[in-house]
């Protein structure tokens, strides 16, 4: 019962949307704190709207709604930036290592691709012979239907 738990948890799509989810969970939040501490501030100005701290004051009368707070961005930020290294040391290198012992790379460099100098699509295998969307011959692949020159 544990042994098909474990390998239910160390399959690649199952951590890889783990990862995925946690990603975007930490980008939320500092696109809320952008929202809330930068974009928010603007509209209230227009509006009409007292808070102290690192930013600057859109209107004379010191409402907390005109106060830009670039302090809780830069926090959020920093805040993102730790996130996302605790999860990469403590997830992402651990099952990079034993995913390695299993003999299976994961979160590795994507493999090369060609471009068909037709349609410039650029996601082609690069042993590639024809181009998967417009069928052109893509160059240094063998030509199908060749004739010898001189015959």
């Amino acid at each position: 019962m544990l042994r098909g738990f474990r390998n239910f948890l160390m399959r690649g799509d199952v951590i890889v949307v783990a990862v995925g989810l946690v990603v975007a969970l930490a980008f939320s939040t500092l696109i809320k704190a952008f929202t809330d501490s930068i974009i928010s501030p603007l509209v209230a100005a227009v509006q009409g709207g007292n808070s102290k701290g690192l930013g600057v004051q859109l209107r004379h009368n010191g409402s907390s709604k005109t106060f830009v707070d670039f302090g809780q961005f830069i926090s959020a930020v920093i805040y993102f930036i730790v996130f996302m290294a605790v999860v990469y040391f403590l997830i992402v290198v651990p099952y990079k290592t034993i995913m390695k012992r299993r003999g299976k790379t994961v979160f590795g460099e994507p493999a090369p691709t060609a471009t068909c100098p037709a349609c410039l699509s650029d996601d082609l295998p690069i042993g590639a012979g024809k181009c998967k969307y417009c069928a052109s011959d893509l160059p240094g692949a063998p030509q199908t239907g060749a004739t010898t020159p001189g015959l």
